[in-house]
């Protein structure tokens, strides 16, 4: 088989290219890894590692921890410390469903570059939270998979954009022989999300041609809220108000705002829910019928069913010419239901109220004149999966269609020039079933005929309230209940050739190896959505985005190794990226170096510097207008003129200031690039044999980086502003940059209520890292009770600051008041694994250090993880494994603060609770297993 040929960074060995690791498996024969020999761990770390640490993650280590997907993977890792969206979170599991992305250092999904064999691959089509674009791990194929190589860090310099935060390369099989089966059945302890995965892998050589074809089959149940006793009920709810059954039907007299009480005391709809809908009361103390298991019809994880098909061959010509190609072949269908928070009908596909853009006034399109009450009313519905025919009716369903091909010539010239030209295709295409609510059906089905509209412009209805507080069969449901059908696309194509001396020339101390690449790239997408989901009265509920563009891209690169005296060697490289889109040409050059110095044998002091850049996502530059109609938007500014005193959190909470806004999202093709500098210092220490240890500072510093306003923070903002000081008394300045833009976009009426927040990506002027990484190892063998393993990592984030503008004050993001997500300070992990002739077990524990509560006024404690496994080979070629998740069946930490649903920091936890999983593995020839 072909060497893989990875660019790697400059702080890895430039030997062909060839990022050096160390074997993770039992000490045994020598093992080939690229170019670097290696003998289980007896090789110390410091003689293979270079200037700037890169972690390496086996199959071997990955199946001993009891890791069952690539996003479990990646959130062991001690260095992925950021906030991403988990499979229950509301927005993120609308806007990108069934995708999950990786966040290194905590500083956003899309500043972290995701590779497969070391080429780019396509984003997922469609923008994390209808904004940026990211790279969706979760259908990367966890069986094919050889090893995981994470590099953290700036590494422009050699990978061009987006490798800010750090780069995970992906590094599929390459070679097997015979054939190997392997089936894993998994199940939880609490009941529901049962999954079976089938992996066939088999290789081939006959002549010059040699490959190896893997196919990998998933069916994975969903995991339902109301499965788990933490969140099966608002009953779970930690306060008062959260604890109310949740709205079912509800009419409100708009002039007294007050709710009229049904006829049969919702006699009529207790069949519903599961028989759990009854008369209950509001948060006012108003009658409206609810339940509290209605809340609960929504995924903890995502149902997946699919098939992954990966090749990888190599024909040589000769021993100086070879031509290789991999493909890879994607189809999994993702279905998942989200819904609301509390009893917020708003958004909710599983919800209506009348809503007619027509009939406005005040802000009030949900507003209707009752002809029969002289009255202004509002309507709201929920609907119970006995009204919907089956909650598997409303579930989002996305169909993944991906494909990539790389293929290409690599070849030897001379003695020492290795040269290597490929092209690269790779596609994300995904047909997005989104359930929605036909607004004008759903009217007329509630309310009957439109009438007309008043002369103050409200709509006119006579409608019969029974209706509203009756069930709803399948059949009437279907004629308003839709989907609304998205087929976006995103492709990325690359032509790169690359070529390497490992001896250009010599020095005193030894041969200087160099290495080059030149590149050109084309990156698109396009959202294609429904077109009805682009009006603004064809779906009840929130109105998506369009948006599509493309871009070229140029780039030259070139690296240096160079040995300065016998213990010590430098690295250099510089790339130079140019874009185009639009009338943009945005051009950067970086760079990077890098020192090893080695005292002894054991003993490797290293350190790293580089720049960094990366142009700004497809999608915040051509996102067409996006609208999102918030129904409890809080006017910070009227609560706190109202009543002095009151903290931005009790205007929250009181709930007395909601108003109702309609707010505008739109792209920036005048965005800056983004540009970074990171540092990192450290050793890698290997004392005894089978015994390393390593600990490295880092600190990564990224200017202009692009984010979209926080619209909760605009309006909090803008308050701050004209009453000139903010909520804890601290003074504010009216003409700073901060008050300037905040005023322009929270749009106030001639009455000086809000009406809409425009919001967009902008850059903003820092953010700023650093820490600690700390790793070790100890591998040790007795002659009778057999070898054991210890290994742990540990990240300790000793600084994480924002500072949105020039002049600002930072933001300490570590802080327990910080306004948005707060990232945690620790993490870690800690492994222990032995083995014994046949037999071996492990214990694999993850580490989260304390993170914000809700209110962000006390911290969440920090939690540990433990997943346990035990392997028996019943031959050399037949294997059993037992892997328990969770082990001691840990739930979400109680959180009194966290009242919407689920109750717990779905970015975080889950509560999936204890998982159990039997894998079976059976190789048909070639070596033992």
């Amino acid at each position: 088989m072909r060497r893989h040929v990875m660019v790697g960074s400059i702080q890895l060995a430039l030997l062909a290219l060839a990022a050096p690791a160390v074997a993770q498996s039992s000490p045994s024969a020598p093992q080939q890894l690229d170019t670097v020999q290696v003998t289980g761990s007896r090789i110390a770390r410091a003689q293979v590692e270079g200037p700037a640490p890169v972690t390496v993650i086996t199959a071997e280590q990955i199946a001993s921890a009891g890791l069952v997907s690539v996003p479990d993977v990646l959130r062991s890792l001690s260095q992925n410390s950021g906030s991403v969206q988990g499979q229950q979170n509301t927005t993120g599991a609308q806007s990108t469903p069934g995708a999950q992305a990786v966040d290194l250092r905590g500083l956003g999904p899309n500043h972290t570059l995701v590779l497969i064999n070391g080429r780019r691959i396509a984003d997922f089509p469609l923008p994390l939270n209808g904004r940026s674009n990211f790279t969706d791990i979760g259908n990367i194929p966890l069986g094919m998979i050889e090893r995981i190589e994470v590099l953290t860090g700036s590494a422009s310099a050699v990978y061009g954009s987006d490798a800010m935060a750090g780069v995970i390369n992906f590094i599929l099989k390459k070679s097997t022989d015979g054939l190997t089966v392997d089936y894993r059945y998994g199940d939880t302890h609490e009941g529901g999300g049962d999954s079976h995965r089938l992996t066939l892998t088999g290789g081939f050589e006959k002549d010059n041609f040699s490959g190896i074809v893997g196919v990998e089959l998933q069916d994975k149940s969903p995991l339902w809220g109301y499965e788990r006793d933490v969140q099966d009920s608002t009953a779970d709810a930690p306060t008062a108000r959260r604890r109310l059954p949740r709205l079912v039907a509800q009419r409100l007299n708009w002039e007294d705002d007050t709710n009229v009480a049904p006829s049969g005391d919702c006699s009529a709809m207790a069949g519903l829910n599961g028989g759990t809908t009854v008369l209950t009361e509001d948060r006012y103390g108003e009658p409206l019928c609810g339940s509290e298991r209605a809340i609960a019809y929504r995924t903890i994880e995502n149902e997946r069913r699919g098939a992954t098909a990966y090749g990888a061959f190599e024909y040589r010509f000769n021993e100086d010419l070879a031509w290789f190609a991999d493909l890879q072949l994607g189809h999994q269908k993702v279905k998942l239901l989200t819904g609301t928070n509390g009893n917020d009908v708003a958004s909710d596909h599983m919800g209506w109220e009348f809503h007619d853009p027509a009939s406005r006034n005040n802000n009030s399109a949900k507003v209707f004149y009752n002809q029969a009450t002289d009255n202004r009313e509002i309507w709201s519905r929920q609907f119970s999966p006995e009204e919907v025919g089956g909650l598997e009716n409303r579930m989002n369903t996305t169909t993944q269609k991906t494909f990539s091909i790389t293929t290409g010539l690599q070849g030897r010239l001379g003695e020492n020039w290795d040269w290597e030209a490929a092209y690269n295709h790779s596609q994300y295409k995904a047909d997005v079933d989104m359930p929605r609510i036909r607004a004008a059906a759903a009217n007329e089905y509630f309310l009957g005929p439109l009438l007309g509209y008043t002369s103050s412009g409200y709509a006119i209805y006579n409608p019969d309230p029974a209706k509203l507080f009756s069930p709803v069969s399948p059949a009437d449901f279907a004629t308003f209940g839709v989907m609304s059908t998205f087929k976006p696309k995103a492709d990325n194509d690359n032509l790169n050739l690359t070529f390497s001396n490992s001896a250009l020339f010599t020095l005193p101390a030894g041969d200087v190896g160099f290495a080059g690449t030149v590149e050109y790239g084309q990156q698109s997408y396009a959202i294609n959505p429904d077109p009805l989901a682009l009006t603004e009265d064809a779906y009840y509920g929130p109105r998506y985005g369009d948006g599509s563009g493309e871009r070229d891209r140029w780039s030259a690169a070139g690296e240096l190794r160079l040995p300065l005296l016998d213990s010590l060697q430098a690295s250099v490289a510089g790339r130079y990226d140019r874009y185009s889109y639009g009338d943009q040409d945005p051009g950067k050059f970086t760079y990077s170096l890098g020192l090893e110095w080695r005292p002894l044998d054991s003993l490797l002091v290293r350190s790293s510097y580089g720049t960094g850049f990366r142009a700004p996502d497809m999608h915040y530059l051509f996102a067409g207008e996006d609208y999102y109609r918030t129904r409890y938007a809080t006017d910070y500014y009227a609560c706190r003129s109202d009543e002095p005193g009151f903290s931005d959190g009790e205007c929250y909470d009181d709930g007395s200031w909601d108003v109702s806004t309609f707010d505008v999202y739109s792209g920036n093709q005048n965005l800056d690039v983004e540009t970074s500098k990171s540092f990192s210092a450290g050793f890698v220490f290997s004392p005894l044999a089978g015994l390393d240890l390593s600990v490295d500072y880092y600190r990564i510093k990224i200017s202009n980086q692009v984010q979209v306003q926080d619209r909760e923070l605009l309006r909090s903002t803008e308050a701050d502003c004209r009453l000139g000081v903010t909520d804890d008394g601290a003074s504010v300045d009216i003409t700073s940059p901060t008050c300037v833009d905040a005023l322009a976009r929270v749009i106030r009426d001639a009455d000086g209520e809000i009406t809409s927040v425009l919001f967009a990506p902008i850059n903003i002027a820092n953010e700023e890292t650093s820490g600690l990484d700390v790793s070790a190892s100890y591998r040790f063998s007795t002659a009778t009770a057999g070898n054991f393993h210890l290994n742990g990592s540990y990240t300790w984030a000793r600084q994480h600051e924002r500072q949105l503008y020039p002049g600002d004050a930072y933001e300490d993001m570590l802080d327990v008041s910080f306004s948005a997500t707060t990232l945690p300070s620790n993490k870690g992990n800690l492994g222990l694994s032995w083995d014994k002739d046949a037999f071996g077990a492990s214990l694999f524990g993850n580490y989260l250090g304390r993170v914000a509560n809700y209110d962000n006024d006390a911290w969440t404690d920090s939690t540990w993880r433990f997943n346990a496994s035990a392997r028996y080979d019943i031959n050399s070629h037949l294997r059993v494994a037992l892997s328990v998740n969770n082990l001691f069946n840990k739930m979400p930490p109680k959180d009194a603060t966290w009242a919407n649903y689920p109750y717990y920091d779905t970015s975080w936890f889950s509560s999936v609770g204890r998982s159990y999983y039997l894998q079976v593995t059976w190789k048909l020839g070639g070596a033992a297993l």
